[in-house]
C-alpha cells in the first residue's frame, strides 16, 4: 500500500507541477499581451492620432467582438499604458540588462524575462502604491526572489517595506561593514501582534511566537525557526535567548534578542556573549559566523554609532513597531540620512 500512494503522489506532484507551468506561461502571456497593448495606446495618444473618444470607441469595439474579455475597459486601458510608459524607459532598462547592446533588444530582454515572472495583480498593485522607478524594480524582484503570492506582496507595500529596507541598508553601511545589504529592515513592524501599549518582553516574545508566520513573513524568505529560549551552556551556567532562526542563504544562525525599551550600549554585550557561545558551541564548521539582531522600542542613532564603533560582531539594532508606520515619515527619514551618508562620504 506504501509504495501505491508514493506512486499516486509522484502523479499528483506530476500535475501540481504541469499545472504551474500552465499558469507561468499563461501569465506570462497575459502581462506580454498588456505590455503590447499599452504600448500601441500610449504612441497614438502620444503622437495625437488618438484621444479620449478614440479610447472609449476602443473599449467599445473590443467590447462588442469579445464580449466575454475581462479588463478592458477604459481604466484596464489606461493601465496598461501606464505599465508600458513605465517600464520602457531605456534608461532605466539599459542599466539593468547591460548584457545587451541593443536598446530595443533590451526592452524585450527586460520584459520578457523580468516583467512577466509575476501576475498582472501584482503589477497593478506596485503601480498604484510606488511613486519612484527604485520602488518598482524593488517589490519586483522582492516578488521573484522570495516568490511573495499577491497578499503577501500587500502587506510589503502597505508595510513600507522598500523605505525601512533602504533605511536598514545605509544604516548598516554607515554603522558596520559585517551585515550583508539589504536583508534586514529598520525598523520592523508587527502591527498583527495587537499588543497593548504597554507590555513586556515576555508578552513580545509569545504574541511573536504565537504569530510566527507573519513574523517571518515581515523578516522575509530564507529564514527557519530554530527555536525561542535556546539553552546555551557556558561554563556552570544556562544562558536563554530570545529567538533563534536560520537563514538558508546566508548560511547563518540570526538571533533576535527583545527588548522593550530604547538602546543601551550594554545590550549590546549580552548580544555579544551570545554570538560568541552560538559560533563556539553550536554553529557548524562550513557555517558563517552568527549575526545578532537587537529589537528595540526606539534607539538614538549618536549612541548606536558609538556602541557599533569598536564591536567585532555582525550586529544590527533595529527599532519595531506595533502600529504601521507612516509612509510619508519614513520617506523624510530616508532622505535625511541618504543626505547625511552622502555628505560623510564627501
Amino acid at each position: 500500500m506504501k509504495n501505491i500512494t508514493t506512486d499516486f503522489e509522484q502523479i499528483i506532484l506530476l500535475i501540481t507541477e504541469a499545472r504551474n507551468r500552465v499558469y507561468s506561461k499563461a501569465n506570462a502571456e497575459l502581462v506580454m499581451l498588456y505590455f503590447n497593448v499599452g504600448q500601441i495606446v500610449s504612441e497614438k495618444v502620444a503622437n495625437g492620432k488618438w484621444g479620449d473618444g478614440t479610447v472609449n470607441d476602443l473599449v467599445n469595439y473590443i467590447a462588442d467582438k469579445q464580449p466575454f474579455l475581462k479588463g478592458f475597459n477604459r481604466r484596464g486601458l489606461y493601465r496598461m499604458k501606464q505599465f508600458y510608459e513605465v517600464y520602457s524607459d531605456k534608461e532605466i532598462v539599459s542599466t539593468l540588462m547591460t548584457q545587451f547592446q541593443d536598446a530595443d533588444n533590451e526592452l524585450n530582454k527586460f520584459v520578457t524575462t523580468v516583467l512577466t515572472q509575476i501576475p498582472w495583480s501584482s503589477h497593478l498593485h506596485i503601480l498604484n502604491k510606488t511613486k519612484t522607478i527604485e520602488e518598482k524594480l524593488f517589490y519586483i524582484h522582492n516578488s521573484i526572489k522570495e516568490k511573495l503570492s499577491v497578499r503577501e506582496l500587500e502587506r510589503q507595500l502597505n508595510s513600507a517595506t522598500f523605505e525601512r529596507t533602504m533605511l536598514g541598508s545605509k544604516f548598516n553601511l554607515a554603522m558596520t561593514k559585517q551585515l550583508p545589504k539589504g536583508i534586514f529592515k529598520d525598523p520592523y513592524v508587527f502591527e498583527f501582534l495587537a499588543l497593548p501599549e504597554i507590555h513586556s518582553e515576555n508578552d513580545l516574545q509569545q504574541a511573536l511566537i504565537k504569530n510566527l508566520q507573519n513574523f517571518i513573513l515581515e523578516m522575509g524568505k530564507g529564514f527557519t525557526y530554530m527555536g525561542s529560549e535556546y539553552r546555551l551552556q557556558v561554563g556552570n551556567k544556562d544562558y536563554y535567548t530570545d529567538l533563534l532562526f536560520y537563514h538558508r542563504d546566508l548560511q547563518c544562525m540570526v538571533l533576535f534578542e527583545l527588548k522593550i525599551e530604547e538602546f543601551q550600549p550594554e545590550f549590546l554585550g549580552k548580544l555579544n556573549f551570545y554570538l560568541e557561545a552560538l559560533d563556539r558551541d553550536v554553529k557548524r564548521p562550513h557555517e558563517n559566523p552568527s549575526i545578532g539582531v537587537l529589537l528595540c522600542k526606539g534607539k538614538d542613532v549618536e549612541v548606536v554609532e558609538y556602541a557599533l564603533a569598536r564591536n567585532l560582531s555582525p550586529a544590527l539594532i533595529a527599532d519595531y513597531e506595533t502600529k504601521l508606520i507612516d509612509k510619508k515619515l519614513l520617506v523624510e527619514k530616508l532622505h535625511q540620512l541618504s543626505e547625511i551618508f552622502y555628505k560623510n562620504e564627501e
